[in-house]
């Protein structure tokens, strides 16, 4: 929608300030031009010894001074060089949430952090939106380092005027080129959209080479423009800067004006090579293209001979502005210094153009604080009328509430208020009093039935006892009649001793590595958590069946702790499956073990162990020959051996302990979880050296955990927890 307000479009360029006031006319809907400004710097901005911020400061107080610009809105341009612009295929996408995707693409496209820029986007071309989708959708992206942008800025924040659209150079000749050269409308797309434009914006330090058929846009920098010119000539023929730029623009009237050209040949090279490379770039992409001309803009075009090369070079129509097509106001149009400088207003023009709305492009890198700061102080005086109106609104209505309350507020109401309020109070307390008795009710009547009727747990000791026997090896019929205790594979277990833990993996971490080998991988690779029992089991047995079976201990009584369930016969000849594992017994590990001879040749018979003893002075011939040790000679006979000459009877003491939890029946598993395969069980670090793991004799170093302390029992040992000393004797639970 047209802004019937009047623009300023003000350039700020190297040689001097650009300005024109444009105001759209709603009756002949056509674009006035309204006034217009050239200030020329007292010096380049590029020569060495100026002080840009100084000449611009100066040009814009010159400006403000000869020019009205209350109630007019204020667009300015930034340079091109100093900006980016990226135009980004995307994807058929959402039209909602195109904006998320280039914020992603920002990211990806801009070198620098955002916080750091100014950036703004908006769809390009003529993209079609089927079902809520946007195809074949071109977004163009732009942005400028915000510090950069702010300098700027300043000259104008310093004059005190207020900016309301701040736009890059080149997509300002955009809107020139589509409104003024092509015609095309914001709302009316080109007629023929494979014929494209090319506009040459020649500036004093770069030439801005747009190509676009009212659509597209595609935009490249030539760092050529009217210094190379100069500096060219002052080079060639020893000039000074000034008298250099006195002669580029007067070059048909020199002296030799052939000695001129031939200076200024290798820029005009330079500058067809760099043409004609984007234009061969710009066919490549775009294929259907057909470039119908060029149109010079800047006054660096004005340089004599330039349009003529360039048609020659480039074999392309070559023509300059001349005239504003789009825009009515003769007073402006028509004035001599207008047009001599017609092609320097270009940008300016496609300024004004956007901020009245005639332009396709709507973004601009205002900083968003700016523009809020503006729009609330806008709103300030809306806000402060709103609010004064409500206060005034509340302030009636508590003025007629205190009125009515009033006439009914009366001093008899006050004993019965308080008399409601007493009662209110008492039964607040009478149902707090009885709230207090009833939870102590409850708690004591939870404990006595615990105390009366309890009988929770008292199966799972019976069952562990049962798994507990079933599991200790008994010696055959074969082996008791033998009458050779060492011979029968049996074991005592004279204690079992309960502790419960808080934590079992403290428990678990006290053992050595070597002692938990004996145990499943499961149990290797998990260890036990949380709370629960360890049992502790001290026995012996005098058992000794070779080297090739020096643990007995382990493959009985740990091996059968580690099943699952062990199937044994009742009295009556029935078979029963009894739960160990599945009961909730897991990590058996031996402790603690001990060997003692209890028998030699030279002792009496009273030292011998009872079964020993009573079964020695009862020995034939033939049964001393039994009692033989496994090193006799292989041609001995019976007549020649002395078996109790060589027999050894040795007792082993060991204490064996594993974890027990609770489980009750209906959360027992059926069948036992699978094994880990050996190659994905936990390996275990070696143990650091320390006593030797048998004692032949009572006083050899102990064998067991090397972290509990000499004259501790290893059943009774508590590990410590932070903060509290270990407990030695600790009592079984």
């Amino acid at each position: 929608m047209a802004d019937n307000s009047a623009v300023w479009g003000i350039d700020i360029g190297q040689a001097g300030l650009k300005a024109i006031r444009l105001r759209y006319a709603d009756v002949s809907q056509q674009v006035m031009a309204l006034a217009f400004d050239y200030v020329p710097h007292a010096k380049i901005l590029s020569q060495p010894d100026a002080v840009p911020h100084e000449l611009i400061a100066e040009s814009l107080k010159t400006f403000f001074a000869r020019n009205e610009t209350k109630n007019d809105r204020i667009a300015i341009s930034v340079p091109g060089q100093n900006s980016l612009t990226r135009f980004i295929q995307l994807p058929p996408v959402q039209v909602a949430k195109i904006a998320d995707i280039v914020k992603y693409e920002a990211k990806q496209q801009i070198p620098f952090d955002l916080e750091e820029v100014v950036w703004d986007f908006q769809p390009i071309g003529s993209g079609i939106e089927e079902g809520g989708f946007l195809l074949d959708a071109e977004v163009g992206l732009f942005a400028m380092k915000r510090d950069l942008l702010m300098q700027q800025l300043q000259p104008f924040t310093d004059a005190k005027a207020e900016v309301d659209l701040i736009q890059i150079a080149p997509l300002t000749l955009y809107n020139f080129l589509s409104y003024d050269q092509l015609g095309v409308r914001a709302e009316v797309g080109p007629t023929n959209p494979e014929d494209y434009t090319i506009l040459l914006d020649m500036g004093a330090d770069n030439t801005t080479l747009l190509v676009s058929n009212g659509l597209k846009i595609w935009i490249r920098n030539i760092p050529i423009g009217g210094n190379n010119f100069t500096r060219a000539l002052t080079k060639d023929m020893k000039l000074t800067f000034a008298k250099a730029e006195h002669l580029k623009c007067n070059a048909t009237k020199a002296p030799d004006p052939k000695a001129v050209f031939q200076a200024l040949r290798p820029v005009f090279n330079d500058f067809v090579s760099e043409v004609q490379r984007s234009i061969g770039y710009f066919s490549s992409v775009n294929r259907g293209a057909k470039i119908q001309k060029i149109v010079g803009a800047g006054n660096g075009f004005k340089l004599a001979g330039l349009q003529k090369f360039l048609h020659q070079s480039l074999q392309y129509p070559v023509e300059r502005v001349e005239s504003f097509y789009g825009v009515i106001g003769t007073n402006v149009t028509e004035s001599p210094l207008f047009q001599e400088n017609i092609m320097a207003f270009v940008v300016p023009y496609g300024l004004a153009l956007q901020s009245l709305g005639q332009s396709r492009i709507r973004t601009t890198l205002l900083p968003k604080e700016i523009q809020t700061a503006r729009l609330i102080r806008k709103k300030k005086p809306w806000a402060v009328a709103a609010a004064a109106t409500l206060l005034m609104g509340a302030a009636m209505s508590t003025t007629v509430q205190a009125v009515v309350t009033s006439t009914v507020e009366e001093s008899r109401w006050t004993a019965a208020k308080k008399e409601a309020s007493d009662v209110s109070q008492a039964t607040t307390n009478a149902r707090g009093a009885y709230d207090s008795a009833l939870s102590t009710f409850v708690t004591k009547q939870k404990l006595g039935s615990r105390l009366v009727t309890s009988t929770e747990g008292r199966d799972y000791w019976a069952e562990l006892l049962k798994a507990i026997d079933v599991c200790i090896p008994t010696a055959s019929t074969a082996e008791v009649e033998s009458g050779l205790i060492e011979k029968q594979q049996k074991m005592s277990i004279y204690a079992i001793q309960t502790r419960r833990v808080d934590k079992l993996d403290t428990w678990f971490g006290t053992i050595p590595n070597g002692a938990k080998n004996d145990m499943l991988g499961s149990d290797i690779n998990t260890g036990p958590k949380g709370e629960g029992y360890v049992i502790s089991l001290r026995g012996t047995h005098y058992y000794k069946g070779g080297e090739e079976d020096s643990d007995f201990i382990t493959r009985t009584l740990i091996h059968n702790l580690n099943q699952w369930t062990i199937t044994t016969t009742t009295e009556t000849g029935q078979q029963i499956e009894v739960p160990v594992r599945k009961l909730g017994i897991s990590h058996p590990v031996m402790i603690k073990r001990s060997e003692e001879i209890v028998y030699t040749p030279n002792q009496q018979a009273g030292n011998i162990p009872t079964a020993i003893a009573s079964v020695a002075p009862t020995l034939t011939p033939e049964e001393e020959a039994k009692l033989a040790i496994e090193g006799s000679r292989p041609d001995a006979t019976p007549a020649t051996i002395d078996p109790l000459s060589q027999r050894r009877i040795t007792k082993t003491d060991f204490v064996v302990q594993f974890v027990f939890k609770e489980t009750p029946v209906n959360e027992r598993l059926k069948e036992a979880p699978p094994e880990p395969d050996k190659d994905k069980v936990k390996a275990l670090p070696p143990d650091k050296p320390g006593p030797a793991t048998r004692t032949p004799a009572p006083s050899a170093p102990r064998r067991g955990n090397p972290n509990i302390p000499e004259g501790v029992d290893p059943a009774e040992y508590v590990p410590p927890t932070p903060g509290r000393p270990a407990a030695p004797n600790s009592t079984p639970d």
